[in-house]
């Protein structure tokens, strides 16, 4: 235990954001709180350097299972309420911040209408953090003054869809897809079809912060196989508007260290 640990509750669950990825942009509490807890629950998003942090005997990984099978959220919710009836200190953690596409909200009520104390714990959320490392913001003066999160998971073509591309379109701020590496042709076209101009800027920022982070930029109109040229895969974060056209006047001067790979299309 370091020097700067944190008193923890014994049966409280603290809903921890990692941040984008990269440890040094954890929060002081979110380090105290995992050094301290008794048990970690997490997935892959936090990233591999942050869950490698976690010694084996106090973590529990409740994303991806053998074979592509997920651990539903009724069986995690299920899971911080027994483990906190035990009386452990236990440490939801979630990739970005968890009250941004994290669920978090939905944790947190569950936990409320059983009894369990909880604590939440924000963060950089990754929807800002990863465009801002490759160099792209989120909001800009000249550019945007408004920005609009979604997440991708939705199919914009279903009409039950709780996205409305085509009010998105008429903004003329930035829009920010989460989770939408996979479904980025039906959203493009669907702003296209709302009459976003095809030469508006798009950039995917894979794995932002990351070892081995990625971007591949374009146009709502190319981005497309810019994606597949790239080969960008989730998690990654799209990034739609004028903003991401100031990249190329920066990148060049832009240094971090997360060994960022380019892919202009």
């Amino acid at each position: 235990m370091s020097d700067n640990a944190i008193d923890v509750d014994s049966g409280t669950v603290y809903l921890v954001g990692s941040g984008p990825g990269d440890p040094d942009l954890l929060t002081v509490k979110a380090m105290r709180l995992l050094e301290a807890a008794d048990v970690v629950l997490h997935d892959k998003l936090p990233g591999p350097e942050i869950i490698d942090m976690l010694p084996e005997d106090r973590r529990e990984d409740v994303g991806k299972r053998a074979g592509g099978e997920r651990t539903p959220q009724s069986e995690i919710n299920e899971r911080l309420v027994e483990l906190a009836r035990e009386g452990n200190a236990v440490v939801r953690l979630k990739g970005g911040d968890s009250f941004v596409f994290g669920r978090g909200g939905e944790e947190a009520e569950y936990l409320a209408a059983h009894d369990v104390p909880f604590e939440v714990v924000p963060a950089v959320t990754s929807a800002i953090a990863a465009p801002a490392v490759a160099g792209i913001p989120v909001t800009h003066r000249d550019h945007a003054s408004s920005v609009s999160f979604v997440t991708g998971h939705e199919d914009p073509t279903k009409e039950e869809s709780a996205v409305d591309w085509d009010a998105l379109a008429a903004t003329g701020g930035t829009i920010v897809v989460l989770m939408g590496v996979g479904r980025l042709p039906d959203y493009t076209d669907a702003l296209l079809e709302a009459g976003m101009a095809p030469e508006t800027p798009v950039a995917l920022v894979e794995r932002g912060t990351w070892p081995g982070q990625q971007v591949a930029t374009g146009t709502l109109e190319t981005i497309v196989d810019a994606r597949d040229e790239a080969g960008i895969s989730p998690p990654a974060i799209t990034v739609i508007g004028d903003v991401a056209g100031t990249r190329e006047s920066i990148v060049d001067f832009l240094r971090n260290d997360y060994g960022t790979a380019e892919d202009e299309a």
